[in-house]
């Protein structure tokens, strides 16, 4: 059963966190199956799912595990890009990894909000903090030098958000926020082991993409979307 917080801070994430579901809506404009994603409480924004088939338009990226030897991976740098699955697929890769030996929480935190959009009322940077290892975490991997990289199976735009579209293609030239599921697989590795360990990932977010801009993210949606 998930617990409310009782800080300050905890009322403004979920207001945020609502308002990220509303301006999506507001974009999609009727989306009853979506938008129970969107409002869902109490799972995590990369809860494991079988992988669905993917989309023609999707291309598989990946990368390779870590090895005890391995160079310090740098900060993840968004792509330029104007294709909501590419960058969908490119954003989730980023947030499943990261490289303790390399850089603190605080700049893997300001690189990952390096990739939101600039419009702050589409913007759910506390959405991208919930996916991020706590300091506390943090600091316990960094004591064994923990490294995580993702391998992408495959992105596409979820069912409901499809139907959406075809139901009403003007709609999404208010914001030009898509809704792109992503699955693939984290690897993690850290000093002194040779074997680490894996596991199937899914997350499904929320990409602004304008004609004239490149793609930016919004936000990760609490739940995944089929």
């Amino acid at each position: 059963m998930a617990q409310h917080s009782t800080h300050p801070g905890g009322t403004s994430r979920v207001r945020r966190r609502a308002l990220l579901g509303t301006a999506v809506l507001a974009v999609l404009v009727v989306l009853a199956g979506l938008a129970a994603y969107l409002t869902r409480e109490g799972r995590s924004p990369s809860d494991t799912a079988t992988p669905a088939p993917s989309s023609p338009t999707a291309s598989s990226s990946s990368a390779a595990p870590p090895g005890p030897h391995t160079r310090p991976r740098a900060l993840p740098v968004p792509p330029k890009t104007h294709d909501p699955i590419t960058y969908g697929k490119a954003a989730a890769a980023a947030l499943w990894s990261y490289d303790t030996r390399a850089y603190s929480q605080p700049e893997l935190r300001k690189a990952l909000r390096g990739w939101l959009t600039t419009e702050s009322k589409y913007a759910d940077p506390a959405s991208v903090d919930q996916v991020i290892p706590s300091a506390v975490l943090w600091r316990e991997m960094a004591a064994n030098k923990q490294v995580a990289t993702a391998k992408i199976n495959e992105g596409h735009f979820p069912h409901a958000f499809t139907q959406a579209l075809q139901d009403d293609p003007g709609a999404i030239t208010q914001a030009y926020v898509y809704a792109v599921t992503v699955s693939g697989k984290q690897s993690i590795r850290w000093e002194g082991s040779s074997a680490g360990g894996a596991e199937n990932r899914s997350t499904t977010l929320a990409v602004q993409c304008r004609p004239n801009d490149p793609c930016a993210l919004v936000g990760v949606m609490p739940s995944v979307a089929p």
